[in-house]
């Protein structure tokens, strides 16, 4: 019997056991459940001779979970440098008003600033993998199952989204009325009063039609990216079924006009960046059908590692776009940057979402191409990232917010506030900031901790929260076909 085995798959001898031996056996399976949840990934035994053959787009996994690992340096590196103006010097340029520091070089910057291109490159993979499936159905030209997959998709994906956010702010709620603990949002005085306030801001942010409101969950500002990726999802599937009875050419051409339009006609920048998902898939399924239009082998004889490894530099100087303020004049004040800023689109209203457009434009297709570069983000240190990547999104800004504040407020990492909320943790622990900016001998110990819990937690939640709310999403639907029905 496999070890997945739930009650419904029960053999006829476990059947005939004793109630109180199905007890014991319920018991010790609630058990090692709970310890092999809570056990870290690094100490559980493995046969490093078995290899599980890696996906075809596995290095996609990889890149979504680096792309969560630099949303996580740049939140910790935002926090503890807020006192020393961390916001411009860490997203300006290298020589902006004089400051030359070495986390602000190009391509080194993406490292500490990185943040930005990884939403991006977040909402490029969601269009990437969203379409995958349907396009496959539509290149074999099955549009019945194609039908099916579109009406199971669009019930799923709320589910997907939202449960794990609901049960992540809920906590974080909760969390202040048990402990006392500030998390970032002003309290109410009873925890019913919270309740209401969490019930009321999380069914307006979830409610993806509503206008004018606040873009973020005020207990979780970092979720603004959700709602945006549900109106994306729908819009890839809106997409699909449009295009699905189109001629190749035909269907490529409506990709290529959406993200036109949403780039340079009106400023829909994120949902360019899903339809260069959708594209980029399309165009890859073709290449490997060896079924790309003919325009495309006028480019061949200059395809090539060098061509590509260009090609993903330039991406990098193009995601390492200044980015403290939306004016694009801040932009042009930037070394290296004045030439570059007027080619801005007009409908673009935050002109950093142009260049890191662009530069995922560069990037996605290239990583593939480069040997070594597919390589890494198919590293188990990558694809373990990329298992966790969306509760590693979700936990790291409460952890930073609690745990982490308190530990940058120990070694010195002081703000003003600490003096009114946690005097008894600042600088309790002072360490010297040797070292450049970004990477101080005091900032570089609190990782020793503050990377291993929040990557812990992270693992944790995606097995109780994650997970789950994928199972719960698929459980919904098939309950509601007909007898026979299936996904």
């Amino acid at each position: 019997m496999s070890s997945t085995a739930g009650l419904l798959e029960k053999g006829e001898q476990e059947e005939a056991q004793d109630s109180s031996d199905n007890s014991r056996i319920t018991a010790w399976q609630a058990l090692g459940y709970l310890i092999h949840t809570l056990r870290p990934t690094i100490l559980t035994r493995t046969n490093s001779r078995v290899k599980t053959k890696l996906r075809r787009t596995a290095y996609l996994d990889g890149l979504r979970g680096f792309a969560a690992f630099l949303v996580y340096i740049l939140h910790h590196e935002l926090w503890a440098h807020g006192p020393l103006d961390g916001d411009v010097r860490f997203q300006a340029g290298f020589g902006y008003h004089g400051d030359r520091y070495f986390m602000a070089l190009p391509f080194v910057r993406t490292f500490f600033s990185g943040g930005h291109l990884a939403v991006v490159i977040f909402f490029v993979l969601s269009g990437y993998v969203l379409s995958t499936k349907p396009l496959s159905l539509i290149h074999s030209g099955d549009l019945l199952t194609f039908g099916d997959v579109l009406a199971s998709s669009f019930f799923r994906r709320w589910f997907r989204l939202f449960l794990p956010l609901i049960a992540v702010t809920l906590g974080i709620a909760t969390f202040y009325h048990l402990t006392g603990i500030y998390i970032q949002f002003t309290p109410e005085s009873t925890y019913r009063a919270e309740l209401w306030k969490w019930y009321t801001d999380f069914k307006n942010f979830s409610f993806w039609y509503a206008h004018n409101v606040v873009p973020w969950n005020i207990y979780h500002t970092h979720t603004w990216t959700l709602p945006v990726e549900l109106r994306g999802s729908v819009l890839v599937w809106i997409t699909l079924s449009a295009v699905s009875r189109m001629t190749r050419n035909a269907r490529l051409l409506c990709e290529v006009t959406l993200i036109w339009y949403f780039m340079y006609v009106v400023d829909g920048a994120f949902y360019s960046m899903f339809m260069l998902g959708v594209l980029l898939s399309d165009l890859d399924q073709l290449e490997i059908s060896g079924n790309l239009p003919s325009f495309f082998s006028y480019f061949k004889s200059w395809w090539g590692t060098h061509l590509w490894f260009f090609t993903f530099l330039l991406g990098v100087y193009l995601g390492g776009v200044p980015t403290t303020e939306e004016n694009i004049s801040f932009l042009r004040e930037n070394p290296g940057w004045l030439w570059m800023s007027y080619l801005k689109p007009q409908a673009v209203f935050d002109y950093k979402h142009f260049y890191l457009f662009w530069a995922a434009v560069m990037i996605v297709p290239a990583v593939p191409r480069i040997s070594w570069l597919k390589r890494f983000f198919e590293s188990n240190f990558c694809q373990y990232l990329g298992k966790i990547s969306f509760m590693l999104y979700l936990v790291h800004g409460p952890i930073l917010w609690t745990l982490g504040d308190r530990m940058y407020a120990a070694v010195g990492w002081s703000k003003e506030e600490h003096a009114l909320l946690i005097p008894s943790w600042s600088g309790i622990l002072l360490l010297p900031r040797w070292g450049p900016m970004g990477l101080e001998f005091s900032f570089l110990c609190t990782q020793v901790i503050l990377l291993p819990v929040t990557l812990w937690i992270a693992e944790i939640t995606t097995n109780v929260l994650d997970t789950p709310s994928i199972k719960v999403g698929n459980w919904l639907y098939r309950m509601m076909l007909p007898a026979g029905g299936d996904l």
